[in-house]
């Protein structure tokens, strides 16, 4: 604006001044404009100039820094790999800097054709805690399923090693995860079944449908047909059907077509939904648990269940603290890893030590078997004093275990696999959670032995112990194994067996009113522990003779105080005469007949006494 205004003014000058003087004033006013638009226009260059350069130098990108970041987003696999996780091909050449070498060559060894060198991968994967997060991500969406699950069962893994499980298909509309339940269930096959199943299936179906039908109408339904197992009306009415609808998916997944089934009509997506629902009710989430872990039975699955996500679901099952959910969970992937595990871990049969894979050789097998209406964590647990659960919150496990095998006896005999069994059993055909099923201990000790040496014990020395009516659980198996030849493991590597207060000659629990309705509809467990039932005297003369031949190694431990049933009822529920096998130290112990297998602390005499035997027992196998 101020050249334009000198400029006018310039010519105003050469318009009005005179003609000698209008030469000399049009020249020097010529040359006073050149001078400065001159100096303007050189002024406003340099300004321009340096602003540009300045943009430039900002939006200009280091390519040396763009190439090394290219390398740590992407990761190059061979292009003729459709399944990153099944792919064992090959990287195509990359030049990358020398310390991102080591991943690299760490996840080409994870797919060598040599067990040895693909072990000692994931061993290092493992134990990498130095790494960048991307270095842990490229490991995540490079590596197969077999490395995958090799790393999940690696005690140290870092958790970014496992991506987060895949996004899950949309509900249907006008559904719920019930009724997709519900439809599963009805998806699967429902003819020659066992008599348990079909009668899950068919409460299932039914209290999901009034339940469905009451929500629809705006109430809820408890109860219904399954009314006696509606215990607590406290609970969200929409769990307790779905638990229903899950324990007869549990039933089905046991059979191997079954579980085809469940796999093709989408049960891995919509069983993650409801493990994520139920965050806050383990009871679901162990159902599904034992599912996943059946479905892995079948090698088949593997891919599937890897694919939906599960592998990373159970890696992190396995840190918890909660012994049941870690267990599940061992279980599960155990049963993934073919690689390093060859048993299968059927439903009930849980490994409690090592839950991860170890460089510790494995020596001898320990196996648990509960008693009447135990189960394998609570059983085993430590005793409920007063004093022991106010400390219960210092999470100090020398001072509380819920399972003190798996704490306690792991940690004193590393070299061992500790194994726990579990199956249902209850005291009255009232409480039975199938009314059809009336399984004797010959039928219950074939069914173990079965899944307990599908697990490969009999490969191993064996010490058994037992509670209660475990213990005739285990004296049975051990005579049906002596006459099969498949099973001649398993006696030949028998070493030695502890007995909790087993009542080899029967329990004064068979003949005692507790409760009218134990007394009208006792169950077929408790009817075959009266003292003059004519199978339980075979078994011990049987057991005693056959014992004393193979020369194992016996001690027993019996109660000597009355336990509480009920709030009235103090039973001495197995004697010491009845506790005498006949053979092997026996041991009286201060606790009631619950106690006799919880041991009140780490150094308590019952815990030193078994920890003793079982040492001594294995001193020649353990040394080897």
């Amino acid at each position: 604006m101020s050249l334009a205004a000198y400029c006018v003014i310039c010519c105003r000058r050469l318009g009005t001044s005179a003609p000698s003087a209008k030469r000399r004033t049009y020249w020097r006013d010529i040359r006073n404009i050149i001078k400065f638009t001159g100096s303007l226009i050189l002024g406003g260059s340099l300004f321009f100039t340096y602003e540009i350069l300045a943009l430039k130098k900002s939006l200009t990108l280091d390519t040396e820094v763009v190439e090394t970041e290219k390398m740590k987003s992407y990761i190059y696999v061979h292009t003729a790999s459709s399944d990153r996780r099944e792919s064992h091909d090959t990287f195509s050449t990359v030049d990358v800097e020398d310390h991102e070498c080591a991943v690299w060559l760490l996840l080409k060894d994870s797919k060598s054709e040599d067990r040895t060198t693909r072990l000692e991968a994931v061993r290092e994967m493992s134990e990498a805690h130095h790494w960048h997060d991307y270095q842990y991500r490229t490991i995540a969406q490079a590596c197969d399923a077999r490395t995958l699950v090799g790393l999940a069962r690696s005690k140290d893994s870092d958790p970014r090693f496992f991506l987060p499980p895949p996004p899950l298909p949309p509900l249907k509309e006008d559904s719920c995860t019930e009724e997709e339940l519900r439809q599963l269930l009805a998806s699967l096959p429902q003819t020659e079944l066992d008599e348990c199943i079909q009668y899950f299936t068919s409460l299932a179906l039914s209290e999901s449908s009034q339940s469905l039908a009451a929500q629809k109408g705006g109430l809820w339904c408890f109860g219904g047909n399954g009314l006696p197992y509606a215990e607590s009306f406290g609970e969200v009415p929409s769990a307790t059907v779905e638990m229903f609808c899950l324990e007869a998916i549990v039933k089905h997944s046991e059979i191997s077509t079954h579980c085809d089934n469940i796999e093709a009509n989408g049960g891995l997506q919509l069983l993650q939904r409801l493990y994520q629902l139920h965050k806050d009710y383990p009871k679901v989430q162990r159902n599904i648990m034992r599912v996943i872990g059946n479905m892995a039975l079948n090698e088949h699955l593997h891919s599937a269940i890897v694919r939906s996500g599960w592998v990373t679901i159970m890696a992190e099952a396995l840190k918890s603290p909660r012994i049941m959910e870690a267990s599940h969970a061992a279980r599960t992937l155990a049963n993934l890893d073919r690689e390093t595990v060859q048993e299968k871990y059927q439903d009930g049969v849980y490994v409690l030590h090592p839950q991860h894979r170890t460089s510790q050789p494995i020596k001898a097998d320990v196996l648990f078997i509960h008693g009447l209406m135990g189960a394998a964590f609570k059983t085993w647990r430590q005793q409920d004093t007063e004093q022991v659960l106010t400390e219960k919150a210092l999470d100090d496990e020398d001072r509380y275990t819920t399972c003190w095998p798996k704490t306690w006896l792991a940690r004193d005999c590393p070299a061992l696999r500790i194994i726990s069994v579990e199956y249902d059993t209850s005291l009255s055909d009232w409480r039975a959670r199938c009314p059809m099923e009336r399984k004797s201990i010959a039928f219950r000790s074939d069914e173990l032995l079965r899944k307990l040496r599908a697990a490969g014990v009999g490969d191993r020395p064996i010490i058994w112990i037992s509670h209660s009516m475990g213990g005739l659980l285990v004296k049975k198996m051990l005579l049906e194994a002596s006459k099969k030849p498949e099973m001649s493991t398993v006696i030949k590597n028998t070493r030695g067996i502890i007995f909790y207060s087993v009542p080899h000659h029967g329990s004064r629990l068979a003949e005692y009113s507790v409760n009218i309705r134990y007394l009208l509809f006792p169950s077929l467990e408790v009817k075959e522990l009266s003292k003059d039932s004519p199978a339980l005297k075979t078994l011990q003369d049987d057991f005693v003779e056959f014992a004393k031949d193979k020369k194992f190694q016996v001690l027993n431990f019996v109660e000597t105080q009355p336990t509480c049933i009920g709030s009235m009822i103090r039973l001495h529920v197995v004697p010491e005469e009845s506790a005498d096998l006949g053979i092997g130290d026996l041991i009286p112990v201060d606790v009631n007949h619950l106690n006799i297998c919880k041991p009140e602390k780490k150094d308590a005499f019952l815990y030193q006494r078994t920890l003793q035997f079982i040492r001594e027992t294995l001193a020649k196998d353990l040394e080897n």
